[in-house]
């Protein structure tokens, strides 16, 4: 590693995936020396640092740990089995320690003691089972290449899937002639040549299929809607399973659910108007998540949206790669062709912004903070009607102001006392209340007090945990 690789590395905004740095003054943990090699080296390969201050900006401090590399490098392949290089920079400020981390093998993962490791971004955490599955599937067709339909003519992929609705979201005219509708429909993988006819994959299949109750596997795919009387599930009023595949139905779902959500009446200036209890945009955003995030290996289970009276909870099958605390910066697709491709079709982004969107849109309809967590092999994510300040409890006035927090850190602010009582409609004199939640939160290690800010406990500023 030259210099300017070095100042290039110590220039990035922030640690992630593949680079983690440590000051180790004296002397460094082996064990955890070993995690980060497995926890990097699962995630591609990086760099280990060491004798760098691991906030910003960072400086060169200089490290005294580990001071023969060639013997530490030893020691990690004898306990790992796998080679890390070391590589000893002298620097004017200090010795620096470079752990050069390969990329684990092809549909495999390291462990160390037992738990196999993975980064979110600067965190180590022990891997799902789902992420487990997915590397030693590697290799393997993944589960959108698939063949939902074999020896079918081009007569009848016409006929299976909504080809008109295909280049339409694409905006490109429709061709004159059949072929060339298949010669697009293979360009996009939707379909592919096989010895006799064509076989329309899995991905073509989930998002374009006209009824997926003709592709005998991918029927329980479709998205379930229920609707329950009250707050719990005890008497059903509605239950609807979708029929069409996600792409073509994804604008009649959203307008479906619209229509479901029950309006308040608020009396503003005098005048009276309907204001639905959840924002569209957040809807739209949790619908298009969890059809996109979902663990397609999980068989007999499928997307489920239920309308209580109290709430709404969008679920979808299996456990997210990163944690739900994580979501409004973090991002990881599950399915990355089929998020390329429905961003194409102008349903969702791949940028990882839309739960930003979703904090923010519940921040301007008052909402109490929406609940993402992990069930029984599901993720949830739950939006909650209104309630004044005083009817939220203790952790939904917390989650509020982690969530507050979040949003106001990606969007290059830092969150306050005023900011959290402006998100909440209070007023100056409820600045004590406040600032027992925010200290709470503190205690909870949800956020913490910004470095770079004003001492001054009035005008403090802070960030979350993570930042």
């Amino acid at each position: 590693m030259n210099s300017d690789d070095l100042n290039c590395l110590l220039s990035l905004p922030r640690e992630d995936e593949r680079l983690e740095f440590k000051e180790a003054g004296e002397q460094f943990d082996t064990a955890k020396l070993m995690k980060y090699c497995v926890g990097i080296a699962n995630e591609g390969g990086g760099h280990f640092i060491l004798g760098v201050s691991n906030q910003t900006p960072r400086k060169v401090v200089g490290t005294r740990a580990f001071p023969n590399p060639a013997k530490i490098q030893n020691m990690i392949f004898t306990k790992l089995r796998f080679r890390v290089d070391v590589e000893e920079i002298t620097h004017p400020d200090g010795r620096i320690l470079v752990f050069h981390i390969p990329s684990r093998p092809v549909g495999s993962a390291y462990q160390f003691e037992g738990a196999y490791l993975m980064r979110s971004t600067e965190d180590l955490i022990p891997m799902t089972e789902d992420q487990l599955r997915r590397i030693f599937d590697e290799g393997k067709p993944d589960w959108l290449s698939e063949l939902a339909k074999t020896e079918v003519t081009g007569a009848e992929v016409i006929a299976l899937l909504d080809t008109q609705s295909y280049f339409d979201m694409r905006n490109l005219p429709y061709p004159k002639n059949r072929d060339s509708v298949i010669d697009r429909l293979v360009q996009e993988r939707l379909i592919v040549s096989c010895a006799v006819g064509y076989g329309i994959t899995n991905l073509g299949t989930i998002l374009f299929a006209k009824n997926l109750s003709d592709f005998d596997l991918l029927a329980r795919k479709a998205p379930r809607v229920i609707v329950y009387d009250g707050t719990s599930k005890l008497k059903t009023r509605q239950d609807k399973v979708g029929t069409k595949g996600y792409a073509v139905a994804f604008e009649g779902l959203i307008d479906f659910l619209f229509g479901l959500v029950p309006r308040n009446e608020v009396i503003e200036h005098a005048l009276r108007r309907k204001v639905e209890m959840f924002p569209e945009v957040a809807i739209r955003e949790l619908v298009a998540n969890a059809l996109i995030h979902q663990d397609f290996s999980e068989t007999g289970t499928s997307i489920m949206i239920e309308l209580y009276s109290d709430r709404l909870d969008i679920s979808s099958p299996g456990e997210p790669f990163i944690p739900t605390e994580r979501f409004i910066d973090g991002h990881q697709s599950r399915n990355e062709r089929l998020a390329h491709l429905m961003r194409q079709l102008g349903i969702c982004e791949e940028k990882g912004s839309g739960i930003d969107r979703v904090i923010d849109s519940v921040e301007v309809f008052q909402l109490p903070a929406p609940d993402f967590h992990v069930g029984e092999r599901r993720t949830h994510a739950i939006l909650f009607a209104h309630k004044d300040f005083d009817e939220m409890d203790r952790n939904e006035r917390l989650r509020a102001c982690y969530q507050h927090c979040c949003l106001r850190y990606v969007m290059n602010k830092k969150m306050s006392n005023q900011s959290l009582r402006e998100r909440f409609r209070l007023s100056g004199s409820k600045a004590a209340s406040v600032s027992q939640i925010i200290s709470e939160a503190v205690r909870a290690d949800a956020i913490k007090p910004d470095d770079t800010a004003t001492t001054s406990r009035r005008y403090a500023k802070y960030v979350p945990f993570w930042a």
